[in-house]
This record gives C-alpha cells, structure tokens and sequence, in this order.
C-alpha cells in the first residue's frame, strides 16, 4: 500500500510549510489522501477562534496549497485536515516555530531573529571526527543549579553568560567548557518536546526531551517567553553564536525515530498510518522498536524526505556542527547515507555519529537497520562503542559488575581491542572477524551518558569499599582510555567533576533519571572545586590528545601501521607504542589497572607526560631506566623528533 503512494505521490519540492515574504505566505502541506485542508489563521497562540479560516487547493502529487498576501510575520497557523470523514485541527508538520506547548505553527521571518555578526560566522572547523572531543549536555543541567549563580537558570540565553564562577571562585558556565577544551557540545533534545508544560514554565519541571512533539521548533521551554514564537528561535540562536564565538560546536541530539504520542500526533492528522511502520502491513498495529509506542518508516519516500529537508534546515538556518541520532538502529542505513550527502554538501566539516541499536525488535529488515554491525553500510556514521563503556567499567546495567579499571580481570585482549578502534589490525587476530567499524572515526569511545549510572556512581557500586583517592584513580584511568584510544572521545557534563546522581540518603543512585527533579539532574557547580584535580585531569588529556596527532588517526591503515602492542608486561598491564606523530617520535602508553606499582623500563630519555596525578602538553619530569608506575593509573611517555643538524643551523 505505502510504496504504491511512494510511488504516486512522492514529491520532491523543497517548498513544504510555510514560504514567508514580505508581501506573501505561500502555505503547502503534503496529505495526498485527505478530503478536504483548510488553514487558519491566529494572531496570538492563545486565541481559541481564528481570525480567517482559508480552504486549500489540492494540487499534483497530494500537495494542497493556499497563498496568503501581507505581512504574516508573526501569525500562527494550525491546519485543518479531513481524513474519511474525520476534521482534526493540527499544527504544520513543517511549522519553524510554534506557540506554548506546540499547538500553532508561526509564520517566521527569521533573518530578523539573527544575532548580531550571524551572517559573518561559520561553522566550527573540524578535518576528521577523530579531532572531535564531544561533551554531552542538557540544557536546564548546565545553568539550574544556584552553584553556578546564572541569571537565565534553564534558559538558552545561559550560555551567552560570561564571567560567572561557583562558590569558591572557579568558572562555570561557557567559561568552563573554553577551560576544559572540548571541541563540540552535544545538547541533549532541544528540539519541541511533550513532557514539560511550556505555559508554567517557572515550576520546576524536567524531562530529558526524548519525546518529541515538533522537530523542526526549538523548545520553548528553555527560551524566556514560551508564549512568543520568535523569542524560542531568537534564543537558541544566541546559544549557537555563543559557542561558536568560543570556537565549540553544537551537535543536535535527535530523535526522529518516534514520536511522542501516535493516534494524535501531527503526522497521524495530517495522512493516517502514513509516517509509522506497522508489522505485517496491519493497520494501526503500529511497531514499538524505540520502546516508546511507535516508530517513524525512515524508508517510505516521504518521511525520508521530512528527515532529510528536517537535518537541513537545522544546519542551513542555525549553523549546527553535526547530529547525534538517538536510537539509530531505527532508520534504515540508504537514509543516514543520503542525509550524510546533503548536509557534507552543506558543511563539510559535519560530524554524524548515534546509537547503534534499538529499544526492542522491528520490522525493518535487520540488514536495512543502521545498527553497529551494520556499521560498514553507513561509513560516514560514527557509532556508540558499549564495547568500549564494558570493557573500561563493567556491565551498564548491572551496577555490581566490574571492568577493566575497577577490578576485573582476564579482559586485557578486550582492551586492546577497543584501544585500537575495533579496527583490524596484525596483532588482533580477533578483529579480522569480529570488528564492526570500517575506521577508527567510526567507534564513539564513553564510559559515561545520560542513560544509566555515571561513572562515579558505578564505581561507588562495584568498590563501594575502596576509599575516596582509590575511585578516583579509577576515574582518571578510565579517562585516560577514553582520550587516548583511537575513536571519537564522548563524556558526559560534570563527568570531568564525578557527577553522581544520588537520590535523597545518597546511598542509592538513579540510573534513569530522565524526569528525576533538578536535584537530581543538575550539575553541581561547586564540585568543580571539590574535585579540581579530577578536573584538570581531564583537562590535561584533551589538550595532550588535541596536539597529537598520534592519539586520533582517522585511518585504517595508520592504525595498523603505528599503533604496536608490547609484550612480556606486568599482569593486567597493556602498553602500546605510537608512533607518525608529527611531533614525538615515539610516545608509549601503559595502563596499569593493578592496586600496586609496577617497574617497567624506558630504553632512552622520555618525558612524562601523563602519569597518576599529572595530564599536560608538556612533560612534568622524565624517566630513563627503571621507572614505576603507580597503582590504579596510566603513563604517557614521549621522546621528541629530533631537529635535522641542518635544520638547527638555520635556526641558530
């Protein structure tokens, strides 16, 4: 049934939703076997009448069409579609903003809405996805918190708010992500979701956002005025500029997967049954692959097309950097291809990576699903390595079982593997058989989400008896595998400051704490000094990672050839040799996972350049001979090129 309508009515016009110019609005909604489309017209999203109520003409392909003349900018419009003898108002699956909790699409001119210098900035610059550093972030975490003492708490506008520090005097906000180094921030759902009620938004509310209502609005409950359309767009579009001014990405969390309600839902009212996969073609038995009631077809023409016109207008109208696709085994791997096509086309430093596997069965063909064994498929997609998060720290759903960093042992060929990228390579015989990426830019390395415990309240589950100092070495080591493997390095916000997420008590810690009130979710500020050398620890690994190119190469072959394991190490112990850095000839890792020290030998003079309490890009002693390495900890020794006798001639 549905690929017969593909095939009728498929239409590829870029001019979907609402096309504003000052003199004119020319409205289009796509609903090829409606029976009638009218479009209403409010001049607030509080008005329960309209004041012009419009019928539509049906024009080729199932299109219907109305053109408006004036100024409509700033006029909200539903439309009303009849399906078999059914009349339900909706809003525009294309509207570009909306009113209080998504009823009304907006008529937007939205040049007016730009920041001052928008037109004159870019896109972040970023050659390969392996020089990515990506740092997880919702939006009412970053500023809720009165550690952070923010004027805009849970507001977009928070992230244009410079100078600010916690209680002891170190920074917050913006400030802190230019002092860590990351590359991008990934913002968690911005997109206009169900869950919190945008007319009340000074009531303390949270959600994650993982149920989308409109992808194409941003949430208004994050800007200062729900109520206006504009001011949501405005908003974010401050965010935006504000860090790309501080030279950090955005990456946009979405989830067109599915959809937050089915039967009333804006695409069930405007072409029923349409948008959703259904098993075994029956109607209205819909597929509940995202676990969340329904699943978007990614395979039908036209909600391809609606993904693909959606990730471009994201990118084309507010500059994101990249996507991270929530639940991305889901879509079918032709449409993650051909949306890597158009946006590369766009901004060929776009960075694509998600979730390589679904929330229960689908379906969609498995050999279709851009799932992580499918990886090869889709070789523009990075995916989240959970090889990588068990091997480092133990089962994610099993709070008591233990990994690589916090007390298991006979796992050191699994850690081999995930340093390397789960590419293959000579010494990894496994690989040849079991590697899922088709480079290393392919394998997003984490030991930390949103989803499931953090990585300090793991620890304090599977070592509950070891003190203090000793989780934290095991936090610093797993740091240290993250930044320094091959791959695309994640973490979540505050994990640079053991974020916990206790409940009252703090013995008992929430694992899923996707509507957890803000005392719960929030980043406490002020750990940033508790923990500051938890902090400049990870500081320390994303500068040394940022100016060695050694740590992130993007190729296979690179890999296999400068990336040598070595033999005859301590129990437990792995060390690896780097070598094609541009500047160290030789850097050499060990990881040592063991309660105690072990004595190994450096054959020359290198400098230490990570050790159990230092990370920098230079070295803060060096080692020649026997050296220890401590308990719990890594080393990074290097040995610098040296400088051709002509070469240092010239510069005496």
């Amino acid at each position: 049934m549905f690929s017969d309508i593909d095939k009728k009515y498929a239409y590829d016009g870029s001019d979907l939703g609402s096309v504003y110019t000052p003199e004119k609005t020319t409205f289009k909604v796509w609903a090829p076997l409606a029976d009638n489309v009218a479009i209403c017209l409010y001049h607030t999203c509080r008005d329960e009448k309209p004041y012009r109520h419009l019928p539509m003409t049906k024009d080729k392909k199932g299109v219907w069409s109305k053109v408006v003349f004036g100024d409509l900018d700033g006029v909200y419009y539903t439309y009303i579609v009849t399906n078999d003898g059914v009349e339900q108002e909706t809003i525009d699956l294309y509207a570009r903003s909306a009113g209080a909790n998504g009823a009304m699409g907006m008529v937007l001119d939205t040049s007016k809405l730009n920041p001052a210098g928008w037109d004159s900035q870019n896109y972040v610059k970023l050659d390969h996805y392996t020089d990515a550093c990506v740092y997880e972030l919702h939006v009412r975490d970053f500023s809720i918190d009165p550690s952070g003492h923010f004027c805009y708490k849970g507001r977009f506008l928070a992230f244009i708010e410079k100078g600010l520090v916690n209680d002891s005097g170190d920074s917050v906000g913006i400030d802190h992500l230019k002092e860590l180094g990351v590359t991008h921030v990934q913002l968690m759902p911005i997109f206009d979701y169900v869950t919190v009620d945008e007319t009340d938004i000074h009531r303390p509310q949270f959600n994650w956002g993982y149920d989308p209502l409109n992808y194409n609005v941003p949430e208004g409950s994050y800007s200062t005025n729900p109520f206006d359309g504009k001011t949501r767009v405005a908003e974010l579009k401050r965010l935006i500029y504000a860090l790309h001014e501080a030279g950090i990405g955005v990456i946009m969390d979405v989830v067109y997967n599915h959809t937050a309600g089915t039967a009333d839902s804006c695409f069930t009212k405007t072409f029923p049954e349409y948008y959703y996969r259904q098993w075994n073609g029956e109607r209205n038995v819909y597929a509940n692959g995202s676990g969340c009631g329904n699943e978007l077809a990614t395979e039908r023409a036209m909600v391809r097309k609606y993904i693909l016109d959606s990730l471009v207008y994201w990118m084309t109208e507010y500059k994101i950097d990249g996507f991270r696709f929530d639940l991305m085994g889901l879509y079918d791997t032709e449409t993650i291809n051909m949306a890597y096509e158009k946006l590369h086309a766009i901004n060929p430093n776009v960075i694509m990576y998600g979730e390589g596997w679904t929330g229960a069965d689908s379906p969609l063909p498995w050999e279709e699903r851009c799932m992580k064994l499918n990886a090869r498929f889709t070789p523009n997609a990075g995916y989240f390595s959970d090889d990588f998060r068990d091997t480092v720290k133990g089962n994610n759903f099993e709070n008591k079982t233990k990994g690589y960093v916090n007390g298991a042992s006979g796992n050191e060929e699994n850690v081999k593997e995930i340093i390397s990228g789960r590419i293959p390579h000579p010494q990894l015989p496994n690989m040849e058989k079991y590697s899922w990426t088709s480079t290393p830019a392919q394998t997003v390395n984490y030991v930390e989400a949103h989803d499931n415990l953090t990585l300090w309240d793991k620890l304090y589950y599977t070592n509950s008896t070891d003190s203090v100092d000793t989780r934290k070495r095991m936090d610093k080591l797993a740091a240290a595998m993250v930044f320094l493997s091959q791959g695309i390095p994640f973490f979540q916000a505050g994990q640079e400051f053991l974020r916990s997420k206790p409940f009252p008590g703090g013995s008992v810690f929430d694992h899923n704490s996707y509507k957890s009130p803000d005392a719960i979710n929030s980043l406490k500020w002020n750990r940033k000094s508790e923990f500051k050398d938890v902090f400049n620890y990870y500081k320390g690994l994303i500068a040394l990672r940022k100016a060695h190119n050694a740590f992130r190469m993007y190729d296979n072959a690179d890999v296999a050839e400068n990336l040598y394991f070595l033999d005859n190490l301590p129990q437990h112990v792995v060390g690896f040799l780097l070598k094609g850095d541009e500047s160290l000839e030789e850097i050499v890792v060990f990881f040592n996972p063991n309660n105690y020290p072990v004595t190994l030998h450096a054959f020359g003079k290198y400098g230490v350049y990570v050790d159990a309490y230092y990370t920098g890009t230079e070295p803060c002693r060096t080692v020649e001979g026997d050296y220890e390495v401590e308990g719990i900890s890594a080393i990074v020794l290097g040995r610098p090129r040296e400088i051709p006798k002509e070469q240092n001639e010239e510069t005496l």
